[in-house]
């Protein structure tokens, strides 16, 4: 293996040169900007900028202050530690935020922080709210322990390490369950209070977790402007029931009388991210209406508080077979604004509602990923990234919809790269219908020449392949490393309307097979790619499109590379832990006479017999979603058929590779063994 550790420990001291292409160890250099609030006036905004250090193994998060105007940019912390979740609170005079478990607060210019909490065990989610009273509310979650552990029951035990099942969701994707649960607190404090202890769980007894894990933050619950009540989301459901069910609800606590009520019933998928109107009147909150599937077009409904009227917008207007939404905010009682996944990108909507009916504006443009963003007068101030440029943050004008970059933190390394170009290409697939498919061609690409090319295999499934800057699946590095990359929308992705997005549930080795297929085919036919150097990679469900893909391929492929892919579609269905996903994309267990056709047909470990093209397969040991033995068998398949093949197997990571060298490592052998068998 190649001595990668040495060039990115060195990576800070590198003089920047012109004609250079993104390296691995540049990727790590990059600062990772995340927007976080606009100040109430809507003149400055506050984002974090996160470092990774290489040599230490570590990272750190600062927070940064600057004007929407793109001017005064000023440092407001630099703690050891990471700062999260910063919000301005008492009319903008003062900045909360999280630091290691607890709530800090300063002055607007970063002077004069103080902890404000001091809670035991620490806090987390933390959403801060000024009250009408003139005190500060905190609402967040906090560990409480529920039950005995193993080494509760056995006390004198204490070198044994047994652990005691008698239920499912014993593990959830890189955690295993233990006696603790996350339930939803309230907090209040003055302005000059310090070290608050005391805190109110609105949750106490219940042996159910608020936020869901393991995504919910603090976007799950929310306290209304008059502070007399929150909204919380949970799924309070146990064991196999929790397994097999989206069915998470949400809860309305009446904070003057403790009492609970279940705003959602009824309502059988997932019901999230809660959020009050401006003045309180109504409710807002993303839901979905089947339950156990996870990908379902997510509606926005708007419930009238006083009297629980319910509008379902999609349905109302007609756009349930057209749209999903990813995100939202209010900016008044009759407008929200919303992330829309769009034909390969993901742009911000305004959407108005009033008596009159409802309009839908599309805000941004261009082949951008338009992620989190937040309201600051006649302007939205949002993370922009596309696949040659991390995340940044802009200022979109709501009438025009140009953008402005406001934050600038990786100019001084994107200025002396060459950079891809990427193309916007409509493939023809099997079944006649037109398909948007990125390619992303190396730096100084010349139509002359011949290139290696590769096809990349979501994952999800059902997630789009849009204008996203990944730190590990990094197009822009493909590229750089003289490959072009093909990125098809296959069947089965949001943004091109429910149909499409519904079309891989039960049919995981059909149509989705012959779209990358249909994409690499006509890619293949440019006279620059060599058809004899072609290669598939892809995770998770990409991993898995990879195996299927090894047995069934027609001798197109001359290399294979699998993250995390699922090999054994029986033993998967018994040894992952969201049920509730397997039934909905399988058709349930593979014992159901119903079910049979799915698991013959579509299991890549049937067609290993095919297999005879190089492939390396990379797992984590701490992947439940997706468990080890996975990779294991696939890699055992290989070698018992002759195959060359390699197992990269990182046993503290789970279904992604989180540790800088582990991802420097990952790299190296990711192109290592490209380079190997597609390069002279």
């Amino acid at each position: 293996m190649k001595n990668i550790l040495a060039p990115a420990l060195a990576a800070c001291a590198f003089t920047l040169s012109a004609q250079q292409v993104m390296t691995p160890e540049l990727l790590w250099d990059l600062s990772r900007v995340s927007l976080e609030t606009v100040s109430p006036d809507g003149k400055n905004f506050i984002y974090g900028v996160s470092q990774y250090n290489t040599e230490d193994n570590s990272s750190n998060r600062d927070l940064y202050l600057m004007g929407t105007d793109g001017k005064s940019k000023k440092q407001l912390t630099d703690m050891e530690g990471s700062e999260y979740g910063a919000t301005y609170l008492m009319d903008g005079k003062k900045i909360g935020f999280s630091h290691k478990g607890q709530f800090h607060i300063m002055n607007a210019d970063g002077t004069e922080r103080k902890q404000l909490t001091n809670i035991e065990g620490g806090i987390s989610n933390i959403n801060a709210y000024d009250l009408p009273d003139g005190r500060i509310a905190l609402v967040f979650s906090k560990s409480v322990k529920l039950e005995k552990t193993t080494a509760d029951l056995y006390p004198d035990y204490t070198k044994a390490e047994a652990v005691v099942i008698d239920n499912l969701m014993y593990r959830h994707w890189d955690s295993w369950s233990d006696a603790d649960y996350n339930h939803v607190c309230i907090a209040y404090a003055n302005e000059g209070d310090e070290n608050i202890t005391e805190h109110q769980d609105l949750m106490e007894g219940e042996k159910f977790d608020a936020p869901v894990n393991p995504f919910g933050g603090g976007e799950s619950y929310s306290l209304s402007p008059d502070g007399k009540s929150v909204v919380y989301e949970a799924k309070k459901l146990s064991g196999k029931d929790w397994a097999q069910s989206t069915n998470s609800e949400l809860y309305m606590v009446d904070l003057s009388t403790g009492k609970t009520t279940n705003i959602t019933e009824g309502m059988e998928g997932y019901d999230k991210e809660p959020k009050f109107s401006p003045d309180g009147s109504k409710l807002a909150w993303m839901s979905m209406k089947t339950p156990g599937y996870e990908s379902d077009v997510n509606d926005i409904i708007i419930m009238n508080v006083a009297t629980g009227e319910k509008t379902h917008l999609l349905q109302a207007t007609n756009k349930y077979d057209e749209m999903t939404f990813q995100s939202f905010a209010w900016k008044d009682n009759n407008n929200i604004f919303a992330g829309v996944p769009t034909n390969g990108s993901n742009h911000v909507y305004q959407i108005t509602y009033s008596s009159k009916g409802v309009d839908y504006k599309k805000v941004t443009k261009g082949d951008f990923n338009y992620n989190h963003f937040e309201i600051a007068g006649r302007s939205l101030i949002v993370d922009r990234q596309d696949m040659n440029h991390a995340t940044e943050v802009y200022n979109v004008s709501l009438k025009k919809g140009e953008a402005k970059q406001l934050t600038h933190e990786n100019d001084e390394i994107y200025s002396t790269l060459s950079t891809s170009k990427v193309e916007k290409r409509m493939v023809k697939t099997s079944d006649g219908k037109d398909m948007l498919t990125w390619v992303i061609y190396p730096p100084d690409f010349d139509p002359n020449k011949k290139y290696p090319t590769l096809l990349y295999c979501q994952g999800g499934p059902q997630s789009q392949v849009s204008q996203f800057y990944s730190f590990r699946w990094n197009f822009q590095l493909m590229a750089a490393n003289g490959y072009i990359v093909v990125a098809p929308n296959r069947r089965g992705l949001p943004g091109f309307g429910k149909e499409w997005n519904e079309e891989i549930s039960g049919d995981w080795g059909g149509q989705a097979m012959k779209d990358y297929l249909a994409a690499i085919d006509d890619v293949s036919k440019e006279s620059y790619v060599d058809e004899s150097k072609l290669g598939a990679v892809g995770a998770s469900y990409g991993g898995y499109s990879v195996y299927y893909l090894a047995g069934n391929h027609d001798k197109r492929f001359s290399a294979f590379i699998s993250h995390c892919g699922l090999f054994d579609l029986e033993n998967w269905y018994l040894t992952t832990e969201e049920l509730f996903f397997a039934n909905q994309d399988l058709g349930g267990p593979f014992w159901m006479p119903e079910n049979k056709e799915t698991y013959s047909k579509f299991d890549p470990k049937d067609y290993v017999q095919n297999w005879d093209t190089p492939i390396l397969v990379i797992h984590g040991g701490k992947d439940f979603r997706v468990p080890e033995a996975q990779g294991m068998a696939a890699f055992q398949a290989a070698q018992l058929r002759g195959v060359p093949s390699k197992f990269l197997y990182f046993p503290n990571e789970g279904h992604w590779v989180l540790n800088p060298q582990n991802g420097l490592i990952w790299h190296d052998q990711f192109f290592g063994w490209l380079d190997q068998w597609l390069k002279d």
